[in-house]
């Protein structure tokens, strides 16, 4: 009799101590739950020893990126129920289910055991990175790191972000595209920097080269920018020839922590001081900070998460760390802040930009799931299942306030402590091209 469905719809509701709102199918073709709702489809019983082997975050993701656990019916949707369910409610915190010697796990997982099929469990995908050693954040693991994430195929990261090529959050109005909303982000960051003609510029994890080109050619900035990635570089170096640009922009494979020709009089860091890590944060702002002459501005645009009662507990998410951001941490908005006054800045302006960034992850996820195909062909499946989960379960972290992205606008002195900066400076919200 087909029944894996409902035994493990009752293991799971025994657990929770409440009715799951998702619907199982499970691989012998059985299913339970309550109709109409998201199904998670489980294809195959290794999904279970893979949980049974590594209970939580990471075994399920191990599961997803195998192909071996999905969803059917509205992701996002399915998604917030499971999240509401298990995390949120605190079954896999401190006080709920998850202390072994709880007699609901035991019992959760001698069913999982009986219905999981013979050992030993399956080994980990291979898109999951390989467990780095050594200490954190030196300049050797970093590039591993980004190397990782950022080396996967240029063509696949065009399908995902579109022409813009910029990867991190948007700036959105009513009605805009994509490329609109990017190009908008790009330049509220020129104007918070106060770019003009013959300005040096440092763009610290250049990307695609995107900021380098717009800084160049909307305002006549001279360019310096750097990355980890080869292949970020190249594909940066053949738009900027495309655009004419090249002797207004150098792009060098090259370790924010070496550059020395300095002095600039603005820096960008969009999206990349999340790999940074506590450990180095404060070398990071002392570094860049020296890098700047007095009265130059830093705009730095950084994901930030909510601050935790004992700060000492916080970690990354497993499913992240080994199949995402390996070694990528996030930081309390008024942590960062703190730090860059602690190495001489002055805080001049922060603005929260969190919904735009669930706008856009929205935008990426649709534009995935409308090439899936070919995502496949340029990658691999387990690879583009990672990335459709992780821009998914993003999206609604920023929605539900769980993380935030700002940009942070700070500024080095000048002698006697002048800012050199006008006494409104809000006028970069009023767009320069509209």
């Amino acid at each position: 009799m087909a029944d894996a469905a409902l035994r493990l719809t009752c293991l799971a509701e025994e657990l929770l101590g409440e009715e799951l709102p998702v619907r199982i199918r499970a691989w012998d073709g059985s299913e339970s739950g309550p109709p109409g709702a998201p199904v998670l489809v489980i294809r195959n019983r290794r999904a279970l020893r893979r949980l049974l082997w590594k209970p939580g975050e990471l075994g399920l993701a191990r599961a997803w990126v195998a192909g071996e656990l999905d969803i059917e019916g509205d992701l996002y949707e399915a998604l917030d129920l499971m999240a509401a369910l298990i995390w949120e409610r605190g079954a896999v915190a401190e006080g709920g289910v998850h202390p072994v010697r709880d007699p609901r796990v035991r019992a959760f997982a001698k069913g999982l055991l009986r219905l999981a099929g013979p050992w030993p469990p399956p080994p980990a995908p291979p898109e999951e990175v390989r467990r780095r050693s050594g200490t954190l954040h030196t300049k050797r693991r970093d590039k591993e790191a980004i190397s990782h994430h950022y080396d996967v195929g240029n063509d696949f990261y065009e399908l995902v972000l579109g022409p813009s090529m910029v990867y991190s959050c948007a700036y959105w109005e009513d009605g805009g595209s994509l490329e609109e909303a990017q190009r908008d982000k790009l330049d509220l960051v020129c104007r918070k920097l106060a770019l003009k003609e013959g300005d040096r510029l440092l763009d610290v994890g250049c990307g695609w080269g995107s900021m380098a080109i717009h800084a160049a050619r909307e305002y006549g900035a001279r360019v310096t920018g750097v990355t980890l990635s080869v292949e970020q570089a190249a594909f940066a170096r053949k738009r900027i020839a495309q655009e004419g640009l090249a002797d207004r922009i150098d792009v060098r494979v090259q370790d924010y922590r070496d550059v020395r020709d300095g002095p600039y009089d603005a820096i960008s860091s969009i999206g990349m001081a999340e790999h940074v890590g506590t450990v180095r944060f404060r070398e990071y702002a002392d570094d860049l900070y020296a890098l700047l002459r007095p009265g130059g501005r830093l705009l730095n645009h950084q994901i930030a998460r909510r601050p935790e009662k004992d700060e000492s507990s916080y970690h990354v998410d497993d499913f992240i760390d080994a199949y995402v951001f390996p070694d990528g941490e996030l930081a309390p908005v008024g942590r960062t802040m703190a730090t860059l006054e602690e190495a001489g800045f002055e805080a001049r302006d922060v603005e929260s930009i969190r919904e735009h960034y669930a706008l856009t992850l929205r935008r990426w996820v649709a534009n995935l799931e409308k090439q899936w195909d070919r995502a496949v062909r340029m990658t691999s499946a387990g690879r583009a299942r990672v990335w459709r989960l992780y821009m998914a379960a993003s999206a609604l972290s920023f929605e539900h306030n769980k993380i935030g992205v700002n940009q942070i606008l700070v500024v080095r002195p000048a002698e006697g402590g002048a800012s050199r900066m006008p006494l409104r400076t809000r006028n970069w919200t009023a767009s320069a091209t509209g």
